[in-house]
């Protein structure tokens, strides 16, 4: 199998980075096809840690080609910003990073617009990472969202930024600064535009293998996410080629990465969520707050409704269980099966989130370990009852986990065949 991808499969910060980054071992190319620098991917490697945005996280072995595909919107700020960051940790891109030019442009406009309206929600807010991806996405979708491309000429440039911000009925204090910003910003990325679809295309023909790399998880997708608690982009394997030019019937493996529990950044419904103390355990054990922005994820047992419901739609072929080891010293783990909704019992993820919200979880109890697996490599050698566990997860969302993290380091994997 050549061509693999890898998603997240609750609400975005399952660990997907890592898992990428051992799998990238054997990969030629590592795609992000959607998001922007509101992704926080973070990496342990030899003890030291790598966080990324919007690079791709395959970018930490030498060899690798790395892409961003027309389906992102990228700040340019920002993006070299990481890039420059990554260069003095002694990271190369020449040669090896390319980028669509057909990706939307985040503007400050974005960013102003997206803290404003978090601002004026009040109680209704989504819990965005007021990086300017959700208006950045609308604007693509109205048409009016400039493109990296327009970077490279002064006056499609300007004419871009004057309709957008009239398009927002916002006045551009001086529009020669903003345009001289952005075409000085452009000069900088312009050596590594690319013409994306056709490489990765190429790249499949001559047996290169490609890894697709994706950013949030499944519950965050526009469409099938706990909509309008989501991100602004496609996050399920429908996205892929969407937002990368690759046709999704050469895709042949998809892996979902779930946690052995579940948690969520920002706003939203969350049946499984852990108020107590035990939540809080969890989320230092876990070291469960946000790489973008460092904000405490909510955490809560695991949800076998919503993961089954993501492995669907996802087409999902093998799993991923991440932070097992965050759960040792439990003596009672909760697992949930379905929802009570509006006094019945529910299987299926509700469609109408007033539901989700109301839903009161319905929880299978298994023994907890109190071993620490950190240091096991092998799957047999787990504690029966992290097996048990593991087992029943396996049955009750109808995928096999091929691929068991039991620590941070990039050596703290099990592999299964």
């Amino acid at each position: 199998m050549s061509v693999t991808a890898v998603l997240g499969c609750l609400w975005g910060d399952e660990g997907k980075a890592k898992i990428v980054d051992a799998l990238a071992a054997e990969a030629d190319a590592i795609i992000r096809f959607q998001g922007g620098s509101n992704a926080g991917h973070t990496i342990v490697k030899d003890g030291e840690k790598y966080v990324f945005h919007l690079v791709p996280s395959g970018l930490l072995y030498p060899s690798k080609h790395c892409f961003l595909g027309a389906g992102t919107v990228i700040d340019p700020e920002m993006l070299i910003q990481e890039m420059d960051e990554l260069k003095a940790r002694g990271l190369s891109f020449e040669g090896r990073f390319f980028i669509d030019p057909r990706a939307a442009i985040v503007l400050p406009l974005h960013k102003e617009l997206d803290g404003s309206r978090e601002d004026e929600a009040g109680n209704s807010k989504i819990g965005t990472t007021r990086r300017g991806i959700g208006p950045a996405y609308a604007d693509r979708a109205s048409r009016i969202a400039p493109q990296l491309i327009d970077l490279m000429d002064t006056k499609i440039l300007k004419n871009s930024l004057e309709r957008i911000y009239r398009f927002h009925n916002r006045d551009i204090d001086d529009l020669d600064r903003v345009t001289d910003r952005l075409l000085r910003l452009g000069e900088l990325l312009k050596p590594y535009f690319a013409q994306v679809p056709y490489i990765l295309n190429r790249y499949y023909g001559s047996g290169k293998k490609l890894l697709f790399e994706g950013a949030q998880g499944s519950l965050l997708d526009i469409g099938f996410g706990t909509y309008p608690f989501v991100t602004s982009s496609y996050t399920t394997a429908g996205g892929i080629s969407a937002g990368s030019g690759f046709p999704p019937n050469r895709i042949d493996r998809i892996i979902g990465v779930y946690k052995a529990y579940t948690t969520r950044v920002g706003e939203g419904p969350f049946p499984t969520e852990l108020h107590d103390e035990l939540g809080q355990r969890i989320r230092e054990q876990g070291n469960e707050y946000g790489a973008s922005t460092g904000r405490p994820r909510r955490c809560g047992w695991f949800d076998a409704v919503a993961a089954r419901f993501t492995a669907m739609i996802n087409g999902v072929t093998e799993g991923a269980l991440t932070l097992v080891d965050v759960l040792s010293g439990i003596d009672t783990l909760k697992i949930c099966v379905g929802y009570c909704v509006n006094g019945a019992s529910v299987r299926e993820m509700p469609f109408n989130m007033h539901d989700l919200e109301n839903a009161q979880p319905i929880y299978v109890e298994m023994k907890g370990w109190n071993e620490d697996i950190t240091g096991i490599r092998n799957y047999d050698d787990l504690p029966e009852a992290t097996k048990q566990y593991i087992k029943t997860l396996e049955e009750m969302v109808g995928v096999r986990y091929t691929i068991i993290s039991v620590g941070a380091d990039r050596n703290q994997t099990i592999y299964r065949i």
